[in-house]
């Protein structure tokens, strides 16, 4: 297993890179903004399944495979930036509003959690992270087994910090919910910024 050192590094690093901004801050928030903290809970859900889908891929070395696959990885890719540029032209499209009904129905629900799931799947950041990042705080010269369990608790470790920050921003975004119905519902202003900022993630992930 790694050591409290190791453990805590990787605790510091991986917390500095779930708080930069990406596609899955900006739809947690806009959820939660438009149709309350129980919305922005359901996204979080579903961008930390697909976490834990890589976590598992990444213990059992598919995603290293992915990534060592240049057709793979561009496939990931523009099918991430594709979809991407699906939610920036729909959030253009359909702006957010506040919804002034207590909390969303459970298809609602539902496909807020595939929404997120989908979002995480495609986002090649995060595959990269497990294939080139987390692999560096694994102890070297590790047996085959011992390495799985590290990966495995390493990934969960990862997990559950940005789950963590993921209520949070639910959370936030819940409370904005709250002052904004107080201030009148039509924030249809918020369809440009976030679409814009859609289309600026879609393109950086087509061409970096």
């Amino acid at each position: 297993m790694p050591d409290l050192v190791t453990v805590g590094a990787f605790v510091l690093a991986s917390t500095a890179l779930i708080v930069v901004p990406g596609p899955n801050l900006i739809y947690i928030l806009t959820r939660s903004m438009a149709q309350g903290t129980r919305a922005g809970l359901a996204s979080a859900a579903g961008v930390e399944t697909a976490t834990l889908v890589y976590v598992t891929l990444s213990a059992v070395g598919v995603s290293t495979l992915i990534a060592r696959s240049d057709f793979a990885f561009a496939t990931l890719r523009y099918a991430g930036a594709a979809y991407l540029l699906y939610l920036a032209l729909h959030t253009l499209r359909h702006p957010p509003m506040v919804e002034d009904g207590p909390a969303t129905s459970t298809r609602s629900l539902s496909r807020i959690y595939r929404d997120g799931a989908i979002i995480n799947l495609l986002n090649p950041k995060v595959a990269l992270f497990f294939v080139a990042f987390l692999p560096q705080f694994v102890t070297p010269g590790s047996a085959p087994d011992s390495a799985r369990s590290q990966l495995l608790l390493l990934g969960a470790i990862f997990l559950v910090l940005a789950l963590a920050l993921d209520i949070g921003y639910a959370l936030a975004g819940g409370a904005a919910r709250m002052w904004l119905r107080h201030h009148g519902s039509h924030v249809t202003w918020l369809r440009w910024p976030v679409g814009a900022v859609y289309l600026s993630l879609a393109g950086y992930t087509a061409l970096s």
